[in-house]
C-alpha cells in the first residue's frame, strides 16, 4: 500500500456554478456518479480546506481536493541501471514496464520515485511510455533543469528509437509527418492518435530500417517533435505498427478496448544527445533489450 495522494485542481471557469458532484463524475469519469457521491460521503472530498457537499455550488477560484486513501499499485520492474553520473545530470536505463512518472494508478511504483530515493532532488527532463526501456535523463541541479528543459523545448536534444515493427517496409528510409492529434475513445473519452483533421498538431519522425525479418523488422527512429505516443502511431500509420502493439493499428488509429498502459510492444529510446550545462554535447546510449535480438 502507498500513503495515498491529494489530488488538486484549481476551480475553473468549466465549473464555475455546477455542483460538486456533478462536475466531478462528468470530468473524472474514471469513476462514475455513485462512486463519487460515496467518496463525498467518506469525507475524501474537500473544498477550500472543508469538507465538501454534494450539492454545493463551486466557484471559480476555489480549490477542490480529493483525498484518495491509500492503494496497492500493481507490480513493476522496480529496477534502473545507471548510464551517466556526474554533479548536474544523471542518465539512467529505463526497464519496459516501469512507469516514468506518477499517473495512471501509479504513485510509489515509478522510475522518478525510485530515482529521487537514491538520488534526492533528481527531476526528470522527460519521460517515455510505460512499455518503451531505454535513457531516462535527469537533471541534479534546478539550473541543469532549466537549460536541458529549454534545451528539449528548442528541439535541440536529439533522440534516436530502436522500434520492432509488424512487415517488411518497401523503403530503407522514409520521413513520416502524420498529425498526432485528440481523437474518441469509447473507455477514455479521447485519446492522441493520427488525424488528418483540425486539432492535430505538427509530428515528424525519421526513419530508417535496420534489419528484415520478413513478418517484422528493426527500425531506428529520430523523433523531431515529441507527441504523446509519437512513435507508435507514426508506424501504425504508414502501415507498419510495432509488433504487438496492443491500442495502436495500421492506420494510426487505437482499437476500442485498449488502452495507453497496456504492454506487449517493443520499443527502446537508444541515444540521447544534448548539451551538457557545463558545455559540450554528450551522448548517451543504452544497449538494446535482447528481445530485439541485436548487437549494435
Amino acid at each position: 500500500m502507498n500513503e495515498g495522494y491529494a489530488h488538486h485542481e484549481i476551480v475553473g471557469a468549466a465549473a464555475d456554478g455546477r455542483s460538486v458532484l456533478d462536475w466531478l463524475s462528468a470530468t473524472y469519469a474514471h469513476s462514475d456518479a455513485e462512486t463519487w457521491l460515496a467518496r463525498i460521503a467518506a469525507g475524501e472530498v474537500e473544498l477550500d480546506g472543508r469538507r465538501a457537499l454534494p450539492d454545493e455550488t463551486l466557484y471559480a477560484g476555489q480549490v477542490l481536493v480529493w483525498h484518495r486513501p491509500p492503494w496497492s499499485e500493481p507490480e513493476v520492474p522496480l529496477h534502473f541501471e545507471v548510464l551517466h553520473e556526474d554533479a548536474q545530470v544523471l542518465a539512467v536505463a529505463k526497464p519496459s514496464g516501469l512507469p516514468t512518472m506518477a499517473g495512471g494508478g501509479f504513485l510509489r511504483n515509478t522510475l522518478q520515485a525510485i530515482v529521487e530515493r537514491a538520488y534526492p532532488g533528481a527531476n526528470p527532463i522527460h519521460r517515455l511510455g510505460r512499455g518503451t526501456s531505454g535513457v531516462v535523463v535527469f537533471a541534479m541541479t534546478s539550473e541543469a533543469a532549466a537549460m536541458m528543459s529549454r534545451e528539449l523545448r528548442e528541439r535541440r536534444m536529439r533522440k534516436v528509437y530502436l522500434a520492432l515493427a509488424s512487415g517488411d517496409p518497401p523503403w530503407d528510409e522514409r520521413t513520416i509527418e502524420v498529425p498526432i492529434g485528440p481523437v474518441p475513445h469509447p473507455l477514455l473519452g479521447t485519446i492522441h492518435a493520427a488525424t488528418s483533421g483540425l486539432g492535430g498538431k505538427r509530428a515528424r519522425s525519421h526513419v530508417k530500417v535496420i534489419q528484415r525479418r520478413g513478418e517484422s523488422c528493426v527500425l531506428e527512429v529520430e523523433i523531431e517533435t515529441g507527441r504523446p505516443h509519437q512513435i507508435r502511431i507514426h508506424l501504425a500509420a504508414v502501415g507498419h505498427p510495432l509488433q504487438g502493439d496492443p491500442l495502436y493499428e495500421a492506420g494510426g488509429l487505437p482499437k476500442p478496448t485498449a488502452l495507453p498502459g497496456d504492454l506487449g510492444y517493443v520499443l527502446h529510446a537508444w541515444r540521447v544527445e544534448f548539451e551538457h550545462p557545463t558545455g559540450g554535447r554528450i551522448e548517451i546510449e543504452a544497449p538494446p533489450p535482447s528481445r530485439l535480438g541485436l548487437e549494435l
